[in-house]
C-alpha cells in the first residue's frame, strides 16, 4: 500500500500533465500552451526515469552536459550568425543568434556579477525579477523547439479544399528563392490532392515592391508552372500573417458560400506553427504544411518566430512582473514598519 502510495505521488504529476497535454491537443493542437504542456510532461517523465532506474555514474556525465550546454549554445549560435551574415548581409534580423548569445552569457554572469560588485539590495531585487522572467524565456523557447518540430512531422492526410500560400518577399517581380520553395511545396500538395483545391496567393504590395506578391505569385504559378488561371484566387491586402488569414477567409467564404471548408496554410518550416495558431485565431479549418528552410537560416528565422509568439502570449512575463511587484511591496511595507 505505502508502495503503490509512493508510486502515486512520484508518478502523479507524469501522469497528470501527460494527460492534459493529450487533452489539450486532442481538443485544439494549434495552441501555445501544448508546447509547455508536453515540455513539462518530458522532463518530468525523464526526471523520474533517472531516479528510479538511473545509476550513480550517470549524475557525472549529466552535470557535464548541463554545465556545458550553454557554452556549446553560445559557440553555435555565435558561429551561425557569421555565416547568416555572410549569406544574407549584416542587418538586425541576422544578427539575432548573436543578440541571444549575448542575453545566455549576460543572464549566467548577473547574479554572480553583482555579489562580486557587492550590489545594493534594490539592484539584485531587480536582477531577480530580469533572472526569472529570462528562465521563462528560455525554457518557453526550447518548449516551443520542441513542439514546433512535433507539429510539422505529424501525418497530414486530408483532402484541402483551398491551399493558402503565404508571401515571403520579392526579387523585383519575381518570388525570392524562399517564396519560390513555398510555391513548389504548394504545388506538390495541390498534384497530390488530383488539382483539386484552389491555390490562394496571398500578399500585398510591400514599400519597395514594385507589385503585389499575390501577383508574383500568380504570374510564377501561371507563366512558369502552367497553373490554370481558374485554379488560382489572389488575396493581394494582406501584410502580415494574420492578415493573410483573415483576408483569405472572407476570399474563401465568398467563394465557397459556407464555412465548412478545409484549407491547408503552406509557409516556410520555421513558420508553420504561427501560422496554424493565428488561423485558429481566425477561425480557420486548417493544417500548416512547411516547405524546406536552408539549414543556415533557420535558427535564425525561429528566433524572429519565437519573439513573435512571446509578444502575443505575454501574460506569463506580466504574472512574473505581478508577483515580483508583490514581493517588493511587501519587503518595503515591512521596511517602513520597523
Amino acid at each position: 500500500m505505502e508502495n503503490a502510495f509512493a508510486l502515486a505521488i512520484v508518478y502523479g504529476p507524469v501522469v497528470f500533465f501527460g494527460l492534459l497535454f493529450l487533452f489539450s491537443y486532442m481538443k485544439e493542437p494549434r495552441q501555445f500552451r501544448n508546447a509547455i504542456y508536453l515540455a513539462v510532461f518530458i522532463i518530468l517523465l525523464a526526471t523520474c526515469l533517472l531516479f528510479r532506474f538511473g545509476q550513480e555514474w550517470m549524475v557525472l556525465p549529466i552535470f557535464i552536459a548541463v554545465i556545458s550546454c550553454p557554452l556549446i549554445v553560445v559557440i553555435f549560435l555565435i558561429w551561425n550568425t557569421v555565416l547568416v551574415v555572410r549569406h544574407e548581409g549584416l542587418s538586425l534580423p541576422t544578427l539575432l543568434p548573436a543578440l541571444l548569445a549575448a542575453a545566455i552569457v549576460a543572464y549566467l554572469a548577473l547574479m554572480p556579477l553583482l555579489a562580486v560588485l557587492r550590489a545594493p539590495e534594490w539592484l539584485t531585487s531587480i536582477a531577480a525579477l530580469f533572472l526569472a522572467a529570462g528562465l521563462w524565456f528560455f525554457f518557453s523557447f526550447v518548449a516551443l523547439l520542441l513542439y514546433s518540430w512535433f507539429y510539422r512531422l505529424l501525418p497530414r492526410n486530408r483532402h484541402y479544399d483551398y491551399i493558402i500560400i503565404h508571401g515571403a518577399g520579392l526579387n523585383g517581380k519575381k518570388p525570392t528563392p524562399l517564396l519560390r520553395g513555398r510555391l513548389d511545396k504548394a504545388l506538390q500538395l495541390w498534384e497530390k490532392q488530383g488539382r483539386k483545391p484552389l491555390l490562394i496567393t496571398s500578399g500585398g504590395q510591400g514599400a519597395d515592391e514594385e507589385i503585389s506578391e499575390a501577383d508574383a505569385m500568380h504570374d510564377y504559378l501561371v507563366n512558369e508552372q502552367q497553373v490554370p488561371e481558374s485554379s488560382i484566387l489572389k488575396e493581394d491586402r494582406s501584410t502580415t500573417t494574420l492578415e493573410n488569414l483573415q483576408y483569405s477567409k472572407s476570399l474563401m467564404d465568398e467563394h465557397s458560400g459556407a464555412s465548412t471548408y478545409r484549407c491547408a496554410l503552406v509557409t516556410s518550416d520555421y513558420h508553420v506553427f504561427r501560422a496554424a495558431e493565428y488561423a485558429h485565431k481566425a477561425g480557420l479549418n486548417a493544417d500548416g504544411i512547411g516547405s524546406h528552410t536552408r539549414g543556415y537560416y533557420w535558427p535564425t528565422a525561429f528566433i524572429r518566430e519565437f519573439i513573435a509568439i512571446s509578444v502575443a502570449h505575454k501574460w506569463p512575463y506580466i504574472v512574473i512582473a505581478g508577483f515580483w511587484a508583490l514581493s517588493a511591496a511587501v519587503e518595503l511595507f515591512k521596511y517602513f514598519i520597523h
